[in-house]
């Protein structure tokens, strides 16, 4: 479980840092930096995929969809709904909308918790129990503030726990899986960038976006693979509670780019501190708890 929280957690600030990319790759926009880092990431994803000695779960997907084509439509729908939450979070920004896809984000960690405690049977502990509940009422008191829920809210919120179940359901949580849903979106990708005005000679002519292209897709590349990992090695209750580290991270990267909380998203975001706090307290204590079982044991011995 100790390597499931570590990549959850690393991976948050990996998307904390893509966040803090995005404007630097202007005059590119939403879609085009979605196609652009769909088509960076997915080599490294592929190098990533060879390292790790894992090309044999491609084929043997390749072989499952042989043997059940019904499987095909089941693998796109997966990799059609990764890529619409990775279009949302290049599009949003530029848009005018980021603030419905925060709150969605925000929303997303009481949805798998639910969805972990429905499907799965799941429990939570105590300390993580707090946790949940302080983000409810933050949450809470912003759907009332807000007035109520936008589409852009909606889909992330109950777009990724559907996402992540139906990967459960199919069995591709390994990074084949992932490499796949990356693969598939290729098509689009390359419309993205090639459609007319292409992208292409506007990257092709800056030297400034030869580098941070390619960084956007390293970044991403060990980003989401963290992200895929922490969700197979987790229960989904707790890597639904440990994905607040990443809209917190993206708070404190909007607030160093200039801007600034909205006037009463206090309690908001106040309370969801409190339960990353609580998260990262018991997250500690777990790791010494662990410590001195592991010095008992050596003793014992």
């Amino acid at each position: 479980m100790f390597k499931g929280i570590v990549a959850s957690v690393l991976a948050s600030v990996l998307f904390g840092a893509i966040y803090y990319l995005s404007p630097f790759l202007a005059p590119l926009g939403g879609e085009e930096i979605f196609g652009w880092r769909v088509l960076c990431t997915l080599p490294f994803t592929t190098m990533l995929l060879l390292w790790r000695g894992e090309g044999a779960q491609v084929r043997a997907l390749w072989q499952r969809v042989r043997a059940r084509p019904a499987l095909a439509p089941a693998l796109l729908l997966s990799s059609a709904m990764l890529g619409v939450q990775l279009w949302l979070f290049m599009w949003a920004p530029l848009h005018g909308r980021a603030l419905p896809v925060s709150l969605g984000y925000f929303l997303l960690p009481l949805v798998m918790v639910l969805a972990g405690w429905v499907l799965y049977r799941e429990r939570l502990s105590t300390a993580h129990r707090w946790a949940a509940g302080l983000a409810l009422v933050g949450v809470g008191f912003e759907l009332v503030r807000a007035g109520g829920v936008s589409w852009e809210t909606a889909l992330v919120a109950l777009g990724y726990p559907v996402y992540f179940a139906l990967r459960r359901r199919l069995r591709t949580e390994q990074l084949a899986g992932h490499w796949l849903d990356m693969a598939l979106m290729l098509p689009v990708a390359l419309w993205f960038v090639l459609r007319e005005p292409s992208s292409l000679p506007l990257v092709a002519g800056s030297p400034r976006l030869w580098v941070l292209v390619p960084l956007l897709g390293v970044v991403s590349a060990v980003a989401l693979a963290l992200y895929m990992a922490a969700s197979r090695l987790l229960p989904m209750g707790l890597f639904g509670l440990l994905t607040y580290v990443e809209p917190v991270l993206l708070v404190l990267v909007a607030l160093v780019l200039g801007e600034s909380v909205a006037p009463g998203q206090q309690p908001l975001y106040g309370l969801v501190f409190a339960a990353v706090a609580v998260l990262v307290a018991d997250g500690v204590a777990q790791v010494l708890r662990e410590r001195r079982a592991g010095r008992s044991e050596k003793i014992s011995a």
